[in-house]
C-alpha cells in the first residue's frame, strides 16, 4: 500500500500518471472522510477514477458512482463437473442457446415478459420507491430486464480448481440506470453552478445531503441498484435454463454470489457514518463473499473479504483497463485475440478486439496487489464466453 497523500491511499502497483492525477483531484474535495482508497485495478473514469472507493460526509458525487448504477457480477456453482460437459460435447450449441435467450449489446431488449420469474422481478421493481422516475425516463425498462449490454459485460461458463462448473456473469442497470445517472449528474452540475462552486472537474459536481435533489438521487440510485441486482438474477435464471436443456438435467445452485461494484451505501468507517461510493470496487468486509473477474480470456476469482480498514473494507472488481478501446484496436490484431482465446468457445468476431485480455492489466498482478484485501476461495477458467458487441 502507498500513501499518496493524507486523503489518498493506493493499492495499485500499475498506476498511470493521469489516473493518479484524477484520483488526487477527487480526494481534494472538502467532504472526503477519512480518505479515498485506490484499488489495484484503477484506471481513468468519468470525473472519478474507476477502481476507487470514495467516502463522503454530507454530500454525494453522482459521477463517483458512475453511469452504470449497480453494475456488478453474479456467479453460481452448479452440481455439474467437467466430465458432464465433456460427455455433452458441443459447447457452441450451449453458447448459441444463451445468445438466443438473452438480448446482447447496447440498445437490445426483450420483445416481451419471458416467464413467471421475469414477472416477479418486474413486480418487485414496480412496487419499489423510484419506479415512477424509471417510468418517466425509460418506459421500456421492463423489456430491459434480463439483457446483457456490451463492453466488458459477459456471461461465462467456467470450471474451478476442482473442475466444477460455475455460471458467471457481469452486467448492470442497462439503459434505465444510465439515463437516471446522467440526469442526476446534470442536476448536481446545475446545483454547483447555481452556488458558484469552483470544481477541479465538472464531473465532481455533488449533491448536498438534506436537500430534495440529494434524496431524489438516493431514491433513484437505490431503485437502479435493485434493478441491476434483479437483472443479473433474471439472466442467471435464463442461463441455468439453457444449461439444463443442453446437459439434460437441472444445474442446482450449490453456491451463489451476487454483488455490486458501482454503488453507494451508508457505512461506518473510522467512527463516522459516511456515504461510501464504490466505483469499480466491491465490498470486502471480513468474511464477505465477492467476485473479481479477469478479462474475457483470463482467470476469474471467487473471493472472501479480509476487512482491511485502510481500504475501507473494499477490493478490486476486475483486471482494469490498461489500454483505451481505441488504443487497443490500434495496437492488437485479430490473430492475437484468437490466440488469447484458444480453448474457449466464443463468438469469433473482430468486434471484441478492444476486449482482448492484453488491453487489461495482468490479473495476476492485480490479485497480488489485493493480497491484504481478499483471500481467494475459488479460481475459475472459462470454457464458454458470451458477449455483446
Amino acid at each position: 500500500m502507498e500513501q499518496i497523500s493524507k486523503r489518498l491511499m493506493n493499492w495499485a502497483s500499475i498506476l498511470e500518471p493521469a489516473t493518479r492525477d484524477q484520483a488526487e483531484r477527487a480526494a481534494s474535495m472538502p467532504f472526503i472522510y477519512p480518505h479515498m482508497a485506490l484499488m489495484p485495478d484503477c484506471h481513468l473514469g468519468k470525473g472519478a477514477t474507476v477502481g476507487s472507493v470514495i467516502p463522503t460526509l454530507g454530500a454525494i458525487i453522482p459521477a463517483a458512482v458512475g453511469v452504470d448504477i449497480g453494475c456488478g457480477m453474479m456467479a453460481v456453482r452448479t452440481k455439474f463437473t467437467a466430465d458432464d460437459v465433456k460427455r455433452r460435447g458441443n459447447l457452441a450449441t450451449l453458447r448459441e442457446s444463451i445468445e438466443q435467450a438473452i438480448p446482447l449489446s447496447a440498445g437490445k431488449y426483450n420483445t416481451g415478459i419471458r416467464d413467471s420469474h421475469t414477472e416477479a422481478c418486474v413486480a418487485a421493481l414496480e412496487e419499489r420507491e423510484g419506479a415512477d422516475s424509471a417510468e418517466r425516463i425509460a418506459p421500456n425498462w421492463r423489456l430491459q430486464l434480463g439483457s446483457l449490454g456490451s463492453g466488458n459485460h459477459f456471461i461465462e461458463v467456467s470450471l474451478d480448481e476442482d473442475n466444477r462448473v460455475w455460471l458467471f456473469l457481469h452486467s448492470g442497470s442497462r439503459g434505465v440506470g444510465n439515463k437516471l445517472a446522467m440526469r442526476h449528474i446534470k442536476i448536481a452540475q446545475q446545483q454547483c453552478r447555481r452556488r458558484w462552486i469552483s470544481l477541479p472537474d465538472p464531473d465532481l459536481a455533488y449533491l448536498v445531503e438534506g436537500e430534495p435533489e440529494f434524496w431524489a438521487y438516493i431514491r433513484d440510485l437505490r431503485w437502479a441498484q435493485h434493478f441491476a441486482l434483479l437483472n443479473r438474477d433474471e439472466m442467471m435464471h435464463r442461463v441455468q435454463d439453457c444449461v439444463a436443456s443442453w446437459i439434460g438435467a437441472e444445474p442446482q445452485a450449490l453456491d451463489e454470489v451476487n454483488c455490486h461494484h458501482n454503488y453507494t451505501e451508508k457505512e461506518t468507517h473510522f467512527n463516522k457514518t459516511v456515504w461510501l461510493s464504490r466505483k469499480g470496487a466491491i465490498d470486502a468486509s471480513a468474511g464477505k463473499p465477492g467476485l473479481i473477474p479477469g478479462s474475457m480470456g483470463t482467470r476469474s476469482y471467487v473471493v472472501e473479504g479480509k476487512g482491511n480498514r485502510l481500504a475501507l473494507n473494499s477490493s478490486p472488481h476486475g483486471a482494469g483497463r490498461e489500454y483505451s478501446r481505441s488504443a487497443a484496436r490500434r495496437k492488437f490484431t485479430r490473430s492475437e485475440l484468437d490466440a488469447a482465446m484458444a480453448g474457449i468457445e466464443w463468438r469469433r468476431t473482430d468486434a471484441f478486439l478492444d476486449e482482448i485480455p492484453a488491453a487489461y492489466k495482468d490479473v495476476d498482478v492485480v490479485m497480488a496487489d489485493a493480497a491484504d484485501l481478499v483471500k481467494v476461495s475459488h479460481t475459475l477458467r472459462q470454457i464458454v464466453n458470451v458477449k455483446g458487441d
